[in-house]
């Protein structure tokens, strides 16, 4: 009830769902109506995380993930690591600096950088899709906070033994790490492999429904028995699952069926968890320890900054630029969310430090969430990355109903060359078919005609098609030896520099056009 009260509010209100959910939690935890559930470890691993999980890697496709891969990876493994490192570095020193008699050791500080680490840019994400951000840099968002919550998990177990006093060395924290991620890659793979050839060999809706439903939580519950990851398998099981068991297993109904079931889900889970958030926070315990806090959040956020502009730096130098403004955006969209609060919780009550450490995670929590949840859309409009775009959802509808008529239209006209059908009742369909295509591609004109945006807009995304088209043709010369080594590298620097260009939101008709002329080889190649 709270939820879909909260859910027409934000909608009416215009702030994000998440962030309203946290503050709805913050009030009602206030007043003690009535007696929550706890957010614990149990609830989160059992209940909560597989299913957010798998219903985003469910609707990631491998084509896009692949290639993105690069920064990706980069992020959401040496960069978690770098950001640990750096939070623990930053807190230590800082810490140490104002309160020399109540220093923070290096290893709690390791603790609360790994149990950190992990982002949730769950609100972050909706935002980019009300306001038509680059889809690009919403993919690299999503899939980062996809692996790096294994990753933060797998780091924050390593950094708790060191803690308890085991023993450390890089040979060892990289052997466990390697063993543990690697082998949640193998269990979700053959767990989303066996779901996926069962959907195959069935056709009933329901039935493939809860053989995904199996594959999201049989895959976690499966590699955390065997003490690896199970974030990272429900994350491959889920890429799987969507890849292959939807697209080769289930007819279209089924799929639109499955796809509605997980977004039902997704809603329903995100609804109990920032909820819980909410009433998990005690205002005055945070506003006790507002320097902590405050303190802590100032780490996080600079240990983020650096990871983020060390790696953009790097993936100009790996040839996969990333435009400088999106570096600000990743940033402040890497919210912190109930996972690391989760991880907190777990703690043990004796160990020395535990109620610093709570506290301090708790309220860069709530903090992360209000305060850049409601700043996100002022940083993209003010780094020009979005615009107020009134036509976009009539002209999208417009554009969807022409697209799908115009495949029903070439579907009668492959069954009147196959005569599947009487010709007189597909003449007939035809007609009428063809009537509402004319009169869609006359509503899709008008509203073109009506707003430069909109045709700006689809001008970028067909310009990012062309490109791409451009870029795997130019590897396929590349690999079948057409091209040698040197002119490849050539029209591929040229190819990605016309893509940064269109990404950073810079007209890439003209500029495109002379960055061609001017590295053109002159070999003839």
């Amino acid at each position: 009830m709270v939820a879909s009260g909260v859910a027409i509010a934000a909608q009416r209100l215009r702030v994000p769902y998440t962030v309203a959910l946290v503050v709805a939690g913050l009030l009602l935890g206030s007043l003690h109506l009535f007696e929550p559930p706890h957010l614990t470890r149990e609830l989160m691993f059992s209940l909560i995380l597989p299913g957010l999980l798998f219903e985003a890697a469910f609707h990631i496709e491998f084509r896009d993930f692949s290639r993105e891969s690069v920064p990706i990876l980069l992020l959401a493994v040496p960069g978690v690591a770098l950001a640990i490192a750096l939070t623990a570095g930053i807190l230590v020193g800082v810490a140490g600096a104002l309160a020399p008699d109540n220093p923070i050791g290096w290893r709690h500080a390791l603790v609360f950088g790994a149990l950190i680490a992990a982002t949730d840019p769950i609100a972050v994400i909706a935002l980019f899709r009300s306001v038509g951000a680059p889809r690009r840099l919403a993919l690299l968002l999503e899939s980062e906070s996809l692996l790096n919550d294994g990753t933060a998990i797998v780091f924050f177990t390593l950094a708790l033994g060191l803690l308890q006093g085991g023993d450390w060395s890089a040979r060892a924290v990289s052997v466990d790490f390697v063993t543990v991620v690697g082998a949640g890659i193998v269990v979700g793979g053959v767990v989303g492999i066996a779901v996926s050839q069962v959907i195959r060999s069935v056709d009933d809706a329901m039935i493939e429904i809860t053989l995904t439903t199996l594959a999201a939580y049989g895959s976690f519950v499966l590699a955390e028995q065997l003490h690896y990851s199970g974030v990272i398998a429900t994350v491959t099981a889920g890429m799987l699952c969507g890849n292959y068991g939807a697209r080769t297993g289930m007819s279209p109904s089924t799929r639109v069926s499955a796809e509605t079931f997980w977004e039902f889900v997704a809603f329903a889970l995100n609804s109990i968890v920032f909820l819980l958030i909410g009433f998990e926070v005690k205002l005055d315990a945070l506003l006790a320890a507002w320097p902590a806090i405050l303190l802590a959040y100032v780490v996080v956020t600079l240990g983020r900054a650096g990871v983020i502009f060390a790696g953009t730096g790097l993936l100009h130098l790996l040839r996969q630029p990333l435009p400088h403004r999106w570096s600000a955006v990743l940033t402040w969209g890497g919210l912190r969310g109930a996972l690391s609060m989760v991880l907190a919780l777990s703690l043990d009550r004796d160990m020395p430090g535990r109620d610093l450490i709570v506290i301090m995670t708790f309220g860069v929590v709530v903090l992360s969430i209000l305060v850049q949840g409601l700043t996100m859309s002022p940083l993209l409009r003010w780094l020009g990355l979005v615009e107020r775009r009134e036509l976009r959802g009539p002209y999208e509808l417009a554009s969807g109903r022409l697209q799908h008529t115009v495949a029903a239209l070439q579907e009668i006209e492959q069954m009147e060359r196959s005569f599947q059908a009487p010709q007189s009742l597909l003449a007939s369909l035809r007609a009428e078919y063809q009537q509402r295509i004319d009169e869609l591609v006359g509503e899709v004109e008008a509203l073109r005609a009506k707003g430069e945006d909109v045709s700006a807009d689809e001008a970028e995304r067909l310009r990012r098609r062309l490109l791409l088209v451009e870029k795997d043709r130019l590897l396929e010369l590349h690999r079948t030896g057409v091209l040698g080594r040197g002119p490849y590298e050539r029209l591929l620097a040229d190819l990605d520099a016309r893509l940064l260009r269109m990404e950073s939101g810079r007209s890439d008709a003209a500029k495109g056009a002379s960055a061609e002329n001017a590295s053109t080889p002159t070999d003839g190649a």
